[in-house]
C-alpha cells in the first residue's frame, strides 16, 4: 500500500482532502497511483467531472493547483454568473443541489434575519450581478461536503497543491500524467484509462501532444461575423486578480502604495473600438454599447438613479440579511473592469514572461484598491474611502487576493465539432436563417449533452480589442465539441472544449462549466464501464441514444424550452 506519509511530505494543505488514498486504488509504487479516471485540474468544471465517475462507479484521482477545489467558485472568488432562468430549468439537477446546497450552509449556520430566512430563494450578499453571490468559503464548504462520502468510501484520492507536469503518450492514448507538489517538489505518476484535462488553462493539451487553438480565429476559419481577418493566436480575453473588501467608516485601512501604482494609476488603455480615458475611473463604458454609463461607487448607499453602484455589483455579503450586530459589514467582491488586465498572456509564452504578467495583473488589482482608499471621488464630493479594508480571510491568503487568476480563456482541443458564432449568435443566426428576432433559435444538436445560456461576453483582449459583448441565443452543448479530433482517452472538462474565441464568451460560465465537466465524467466512466470509446459513443446512433438517455437520468437536461434570446 502507498505510504501516505510520503505523499504528505509534499502535500502541505490543511484542508480536508490533502493527500487521500483508498484501499480501491491500485498503488503500483510509493511514488504511482491508478484510477479508472484521472480528472487534472479540481476547478468548477473539474468536480463536477469527478462528482459524476463517481456516481457512476468509477474509482477516481482529483488533482488542484491551489488547495481550494472548486476554481471558479472558490479559488478564483467568483460568485456564480448565471441566466434569468436558473431557478426553474436550464442547469443540471447537481448544480441546482450545489446552488441549495449554498443557500442550505448560511440556513443552517449562519444568524439570518426572520425576514432573510423566509426568502425560498435567498441571495446571500443581495449582488445585482446575481441570485445567489455568496462567500466562496461557502462554496468550498459545499463542494468538499460533496465529494466527502467518496473518499470516505475508498474510492476518491483527492491531490491538492499539485499541477501536471509531464505526460506518457503512445499514438493517440495517455498512458500516464505525472504531477508534481508545489509545496516539496515531489512527483506522482498517476495512470487510468481516461484522462479529463480540467485545468484552468488547458495544461494536459501540450503535455500529451494533443491538438488545440487559442486565441482568436480568422474569419477565413470559421466565417463568424466578428472574426478578424487573420488569426491572432495570442489575443485572450484579460484575466482577472479578484479581491474582496468591507467597508469600516472612520477606520483606516489603506495598503501601502502599490510599486506599479503611479503607472496603473495613468494608463490609458489603447483599444480598438478606443477605450474613453484612464482605465481606473468609475466612468466605465457600457459593454454593449461602449458608450458612457451612469456608475459610481458607495459603501454606504445600497441603490439611486445614478447608475450603477460597484460596490453592490458583486457584493457576496449583505448584512442586511443577518441579525442585527452579526455582521458588521457587506463585503464585496471586485472582479469589475478597472481590474481587467489584458497586457498580455499566462500561458503559450515564456515562464518569466508569465509571471511578469500575473505580477502585473496583481498590482493593477492592489493599485484600484489604493486608489479607492486615497483618492477616488465620492458622491459626497470628497476623495478616497480609507475605511475599506482587504479581506484576505474571505480569499484565503496572505496577501489578500484571490488564489487563482480569474481565467476567462483557456486552450481549446481540435474537437470533431467546434460551436461558432452561426450556431448561437443572435445577429448571426438571423443572417444565416433570414428570421424574424422573436422566431430566432440557437442550432439544435442531436448529441446534445446540456444547455447553457449567456451573452457572448468577451472582456478586453491581450491582442487590442475592446468589449465584444454581443446577444446570444439560449444553446446546446454538443458532445462532439468534447471530442479530440484525434486523441481516444482524453476529454477536455471546462472551458476547453471546441468552441472559438467568440463562442467561448458564452460557454465559460460558471452552470456551463459544471455541465461540461458532469457531462465528460460520466462520459469516461460509461466508456469504461462498457468498453467502448468516446468517439465510439457519439458516432453510433444506439451508443448515443443510451448514453444521452442516461444522462438524462442524471438530471442533466439536454433541451430548452421556447426561449427568446437574452
Amino acid at each position: 500500500m502507498i505510504d501516505r506519509r510520503e505523499l504528505l511530505k509534499g502535500a502541505g494543505a490543511a484542508a480536508f482532502f490533502t493527500v487521500f488514498t483508498p484501499r480501491g486504488l491500485k498503488a503500483l509504487s510509493a511514488r504511482e497511483l491508478r484510477a479508472d479516471v484521472v480528472v487534472i485540474g479540481g476547478g468548477t468544471g473539474g468536480v463536477a467531472a469527478a462528482l459524476a465517475a463517481l456516481r457512476l462507479g468509477a474509482r477516481v484521482i482529483l488533482t488542484e493547483e491551489t488547495d481550494w477545489p472548486g476554481g471558479q467558485l472558490t479559488s478564483q472568488a467568483v460568485p456564480p454568473d448565471e441566466h434569468p432562468w436558473i431557478e426553474s430549468f436550464g442547469c443540471t439537477r447537481t448544480y441546482r443541489n450545489y446552488r441549495n446546497a449554498v443557500r442550505d450552509y448560511y440556513r443552517n449556520n449562519y444568524p439570518l434575519s426572520e425576514a432573510a430566512r423566509s426568502v425560498p430563494y435567498l441571495n446571500p450578499g443581495n449582488g445585482s450581478v446575481s441570485r445567489i453571490t455568496h462567500e466562496p468559503r461557502v462554496s468550498l464548504a459545499v463542494l468538499e461536503a460533496l465529494l466527502a462520502p467518496y473518499a470516505s468510501g475508498d474510492r476518491l484520492t483527492v491531490l491538492l497543491r499539485h499541477r501536471p507536469v509531464a505526460a506518457d503518450v503512445d499514438g493517440a492514448r495517455i498512458r500516464s500524467v505525472t504531477v508534481r507538489s508545489l509545496v516539496g517538489g515531489s512527483e506522482i505518476t498517476l495512470s487510468a484509462p481516461y484522462f479529463l484535462d480540467a485545468t484552468e488553462t488547458g495544461e494536459l493539451l501540450p503535455l500529451t501532444k494533443t491538438e488545440y487553438v487559442t486565441g482568436f480565429e480568422s474569419r477565413a476559419q470559421t466565417g463568424e461575423l466578428h472574426a478578424p481577418a487573420s488569426a491572432q493566436p495570442l489575443n485572450m480575453q484579460a484575466v482577472t486578480v479578484c479581491f474582496a473588501i468591507d467597508h469600516r467608516p472612520g477606520e483606516n485601512h489603506v495598503i501601502d502604495k502599490p510599486a506599479q501604482y503611479d503607472f496603473w494609476r495613468n494608463h490609458e488603455p489603447k483599444l480598438a473600438p478606443p477605450w474613453p480615458g484612464r482605465l481606473i475611473t468609475w466612468n466605465q463604458p457600457h459593454p454593449e454599447t461602449l458608450k458612457p454609463r451612469a456608475a459610481y461607487f458607495d459603501p454606504e448607499r445600497e441603490r439611486s438613479a445614478e447608475g450603477l453602484n460597484f460596490f453592490i455589483y458583486r457584493r457576496i455579503l449583505d448584512k442586511k440579511n443577518f441579525a442585527p450586530g452579526a455582521v458588521a459589514s457587506d463585503i464585496s467582491l471586485v472582479n469589475w473592469p478597472m481590474n481587467d488586465y489584458f497586457g498580455g498572456p499566462l500561458f503559450e509564452v515564456s515562464e518569466s514572461e508569465a509571471a511578469r504578467h500575473l505580477e502585473a495583473a496583481k498590482q493593477l488589482s492592489l493599485s484600484l484598491l489604493y486608489w479607492m482608499q486615497t483618492e477616488a471621488p465620492r458622491p459626497d464630493g470628497r476623495q478616497g474611502w480609507p475605511g475599506l479594508r482587504l479581506r484576505a480571510d474571505v480569499v484565503g491568503t496572505e496577501d489578500g487576493l484571490a488564489k487563482y487568476p480569474y481565467i476567462r480563456e483557456s486552450r481549446r482541443i481540435r474537437a470533431e465539432f467546434t460551436v461558432i458564432e452561426q450556431h448561437v449568435g443572435a445577429q448571426a443566426r438571423a443572417q444565416l436563417t433570414g428570421r424574424k428576432p422573436e422566431e430566432l433559435a440557437s442550432e439544435t444538436f442531436k448529441d446534445s449533452i446540456g444547455v447553457g445560456s449567456y451573452r457572448i461576453d468577451l472582456h478586453m483582449s491581450t491582442g487590442g480589442d475592446n468589449y465584444i459583448d454581443i446577444s446570444s441565443l439560449p444553446f446546446q452543448i454538443p458532445l462532439g465539441a468534447l471530442i479530440p479530433v484525434r486523441m481516444e482517452n482524453l476529454l477536455p472538462a471546462c472551458k476547453n472544449i471546441g468552441t472559438t474565441h467568440i463562442t467561448n464568451g458564452c460557454y465559460r460560465l460558471h452552470p456551463v462549466e459544471w455541465n461540461i465537466g458532469e457531462a465528460a465524467g460520466a462520459l469516461a466512466a460509461h466508456a469504461h464501464a462498457t468498453g467502448q470509446t468516446p468517439r465510439g459513443v457519439r458516432n453510433d446512433e444506439k451508443r448515443l441514444a443510451d448514453f444521452l438517455m442516461k444522462l438524462r437520468g442524471l438530471g442533466i437536461e439536454t433541451e430548452w424550452p421556447r426561449l427568446r434570446p437574452r
